[in-house]
């Protein structure tokens, strides 16, 4: 008697019952939360910038060099490879159908934001302690 009232089931009354993954609400939250962070530190990015219209070398890195700017220069960065690999990995859950396709690319776009993420931090760190 079960096995012909399963026909009968809908998608949804099979997955009711099963619960989220919970992580979806994180994931929002982490997405939104960086782009609110990259407003207010890409408006100040965009002055800093503007500030240094025609400036040499030695000015550019004497700016950067400046405590205020090189902890804003992390967090700009830092924020910024974070949204965009939460950003990402939202794309390829959604449009990569694919289990094996689909952790490859997930794990590729990980290690390339770390590693972009690692490498610019170190580049403002060394500039901002006289590496340079």
């Amino acid at each position: 008697m079960s096995i012909q009232n399963d026909k009968f089931r809908t998608p949804i009354k099979n997955a009711r019952g099963l619960g989220s993954a919970k992580d979806g609400v994180g994931h929002f939250i982490t997405q939104r939360a960086t782009a609110v962070a990259l407003v207010a530190l890409g408006l100040w990015f965009l002055c800093f910038l503007v500030g240094l219209a025609g400036a040499d070398y030695v000015t550019a890195t004497a700016a950067v060099a400046r405590p205020w700017n090189a902890v804003l220069l992390v967090a700009f960065l830092v924020a910024m490879f974070w949204h965009a690999q939460v950003g990402v990995q939202v794309v390829i859950e959604d449009y990569v159908h694919s289990h094996g396709l689909a952790l490859a690319a997930q794990l590729a776009v990980r290690f390339v934001c770390i590693l972009g993420a690692l490498a610019s931090v170190f580049a403002v760190a060394r500039i901002a302690l006289g590496g340079i």
